[in-house]
């Protein structure tokens, strides 16, 4: 039996409260027209950023640290199926379509081939050259190499042109999703994310008894992270209907 950090669920419970906290914000202000003008400003970007950065480079931190990879997979990326089919049919107008469990289970699933080539990689260049892909590709889902502010080359138009190319990170013009993380740029973070654990199991750090330290409720949350997930907006809609 692989050990367990418990810290690392703990991070991961952290950051699902935030993302729930972050939801329930969101469900004030676009579904039941709040007026805060702070949400929708810089600062909530950075939040909702922190969010997904954290939960991506975690789940490909982990990668190397479970089994089963393609049934793992499979799982999230079927829980990410069942977000958009829902959602497609309760509320077509805030769809998710290729969200972030979508991402999650594809990087998993393509994990299982690629895992071969990455192995040979000294895991300090990796995570180098995966940072800096991740960097280029930034500005990739609006048409350009960059990051930020900065449009460093125009990719071609011709490559956003269906629900295939807007899977990969070239979305077609009329596509239209609120929760939108396709396989660039972030898997180049996941991929990061492999290869930090790699270079902390190398020098022992995880070996510290820093990473069995464990919060109960942070914990448990962190260790059912994909059925919370799965519930938390049906929940969060049910009690504001109820409340509002």
């Amino acid at each position: 039996m692989k050990k367990r950090y418990h810290l690392l669920d703990g991070i991961r419970g952290l950051v699902l409260i935030s993302m729930i906290l972050y939801h329930a914000s969101w469900n004030l202000v676009y579904i039941y027209g709040m007026d805060w003008k702070w949400y929708r400003g810089t600062w909530a970007h950075l939040w909702q950023q922190s969010i997904c950065w954290t939960f991506i480079l975690l789940s490909g931190f982990c990668y190397s640290m479970g089994g089963r990879h393609l049934k793992r997979g499979l799982q999230v990326f079927g829980g990410g199926l069942l977000v958009t089919v829902v959602t497609l049919l309760v509320m077509p107008q805030n769809r998710v379509v290729f969200g972030v469990l979508t991402l999650i289970g594809s990087c998993m699933l393509l994990m299982i081939p690629l895992q071969k080539l990455l192995k040979r990689v000294k895991p300090e260049i990796g995570i180098a050259v995966s940072a800096l892909l991740f960097i280029l590709a930034g500005n990739i889902n609006q048409g350009y190499l960059g990051f930020g502010e900065w449009n460093i080359i125009r990719v071609p138009r011709i490559l956003y042109s269906n629900l295939f190319t807007t899977y990969l990170g070239f979305p077609e013009p009329a596509f239209f999703s609120t929760d939108y993380f396709p396989l660039m740029p972030w898997l180049f973070l996941f991929v990061a994310g492999y290869f930090l654990y790699h270079i902390l199991n190398r020098r022992d750090i995880l070996q510290k008894r820093f990473f069995e330290k464990n919060i109960p409720i942070l914990g448990f949350l962190g260790k059912h992270s994909l059925l919370i997930y799965l519930l938390h907006q049906p929940l969060l809609y049910v009690g504001m209907e109820v409340l509002l």
